[in-house]
């Protein structure tokens, strides 16, 4: 397995959905950072289960701890290890998967790619329970590139099962919304539509899916190791890395192949002494290098693979088809809870191409006398 991502600013995921516990370890870290669990506590309270109506049943409290890498309120510069203990498990309902494998899901694959000593128990490792540690280290990365260069990271949705959002393009006002809706969408007149939607999904035995946006402010110009370690493709595979996502577009995205190149090119202009440019159909990122301009990109959620529809399936062990009938708890719509993770794992993208670039010292503050 592959369970690290980042190049200066490291870390490794580790735990189950029904282990003992999720955890990570982050390695790069600069030191001088102030942190506690307080700053960490939020943003997995944002992604936790139970929290709605629309969410799955299982109730756990997520409560962070913090192991290693913090002495005396600040980043020591040693890995920071976090982690926080799985309590609700109720492994009963996932026996069947191991034999008769659930459509949509990774128990077929997991199954063939490691012989069959994968822990199947709630998806294991590739259940999104593992997300939990995205936002841990995210919300050191998120803290990292606020302090040192007021970056900025806003995700919200734009879309449950075809249901648009309004376009907003006040960031201040889709920041202000965004936490007042379960679905996560800053507009508030069609958030109603959108949970009846879940609602309605859920109560078929179905589920639904979605799209996020990410923006991000602030960001320096220059972000970005070309080639193969571009902006865009190191934030594509980050997100790519969260489970239920199938696609990503950076600004204009899939409308650039209608335009002419009159309509797509960025303009450039000057605005207070600085070089913007006039629109940002490139969303920031130009050569796999950050232009200055606000980072934005969406990406696709699929429809939550666990569902209580009967569904076509075979049984490995007799070798014929079968049908199968999923119990258990699950999100009817896993977007809504995706929202703090693609901010996360965005965040720890850009914390390590800071640090790559040196615009993130490796101390963040000096002990004075």
């Amino acid at each position: 397995m592959s369970n690290s991502l980042g190049e200066k600013f490291r870390i490794t995921s580790f735990g189950e959905s029904h282990g003992k516990c999720v955890g990570v370890v982050i390695d790069g870290c600069p030191s001088g950072l102030s942190l506690s669990e307080d700053d960490i506590q939020p943003e997995l309270n944002r992604r936790r289960p139970g929290q709605s109506q629309i969410t799955t049943k299982r109730q756990e409290e997520d409560q962070v701890e913090i192991l290693s890498g913090v002495f005396n309120g600040y980043t020591t510069g040693a890995p920071i290890c976090m982690l926080i203990w799985n309590k609700d498990v109720d492994s009963t309902k996932y026996e069947l998967f191991r034999d008769v494998p659930r459509p949509g899901h990774a128990d077929f694959t997991a199954r063939q790619k490691y012989g069959g000593f994968n822990d199947y128990r709630g998806g294991g490792r590739f259940s999104g329970r593992i997300t939990a540690s995205f936002v841990m280290a995210g919300a050191v990365a998120r803290k990292l590139l606020r302090d040192v260069l007021n970056v900025d990271i806003t995700a919200h949705t734009i879309e449950i099962g075809g249901i648009k959002a309004k376009k907003i393009e006040d960031i201040s006002l889709i920041k202000k919304n965004v936490e007042k809706t379960p679905i996560r969408t800053a507009d508030l007149e069609t958030a109603e539509k959108m949970i009846e939607l879940v609602i309605q999904a859920e109560n078929e035995g179905d589920s639904i899916g979605g799209i996020i946006e990410c923006i991000v402010t602030n960001v320096p110009i220059g972000l970005g190791e070309p080639i193969f370690s571009s902006l865009e493709s190191d934030i594509s595979k980050a997100i790519f890395s969260i489970p239920a996502v199938k696609g990503i577009e950076f600004g204009a995205g899939f409308r650039v192949s209608r335009m002419k190149g009159s309509e797509n090119n960025d303009k450039f202009t000057f605005k207070n002494g600085q070089i913007l440019t006039k629109t940002n159909n490139a969303g920031g990122i130009l050569g796999g290098i950050s232009t200055g301009m606000p980072i934005t990109f969406r990406i696709a959620i699929k429809p939550t693979a666990s569902i209580t529809k009967k569904q076509e399936s075979v049984s490995i062990s007799e070798k014929k088809e079968t049908e199968l009938q999923i119990e258990g708890r699950h999100d009817p719509c896993i977007v809504p809870r995706a929202v703090p993770v693609v901010e996360s794992m965005t965040a720890m993208v850009l914390a390590d191409h800071a640090i790559r670039y040196n615009v993130i010292p490796p101390v963040i503050r000096r002990m004075t006398s």
